[in-house]
């Protein structure tokens, strides 16, 4: 199969990439994460460990990692009109944390609205460009304050 874009061609801000350190436990980090993304108006209903799963079911030795699935539900509402429900695919947007070493943990978010533009499941119109730029702002002011 040969991929529809060069993902060598694809930079972080194509796909809205978001990454901050917080020198913090992996525990005290999830709960700082989660309580600033709900501050800037996502809602979190979705969340688990994959290290947790892997490290039980695989022995898999893996360090912590924690995903938030953050959705703001009015911009949710948006993104599913505009792409005839097609973005859903990919909700709810994660943010990711992981831990570098102990006491420093990794935050990591892409946006599924401009990767959804990249991939074609989402029209490159001036309603999706609204729904990015409003995600995007919602997203910079929680990293802004993470």
């Amino acid at each position: 199969m040969t991929l529809p874009i060069d993902p060598s061609q694809i930079s972080p801000d194509d796909i809205g990439e978001a990454e901050a350190t917080l020198e913090m436990d992996h525990e005290e980090a999830i709960e700082h994460v989660r309580e600033v993304f709900t501050n800037a108006g996502f809602g979190i209903p979705v969340e688990f460990s994959p290290s947790e799963m892997l490290n039980e079911k695989v022995d898999a030795g893996r360090d912590p990692y924690y995903v938030l699935g953050a959705c703001n539900p009015a911009v949710a509402e948006k993104a599913l009109d505009a792409t005839d429900n097609k973005l859903g695919a990919l909700m709810p947007c994660n943010v990711v944390i992981w831990e570098e070493s102990p006491g420093t943990q990794h935050v990591y978010h892409v946006s599924i609205m401009r990767i959804g533009r990249l991939v074609g499941m989402a029209p490159d119109d001036e309603e999706m460009a609204d729904i990015v730029a409003e995600t995007g702002e919602l997203v910079d002011d929680a990293f802004e304050n993470l």
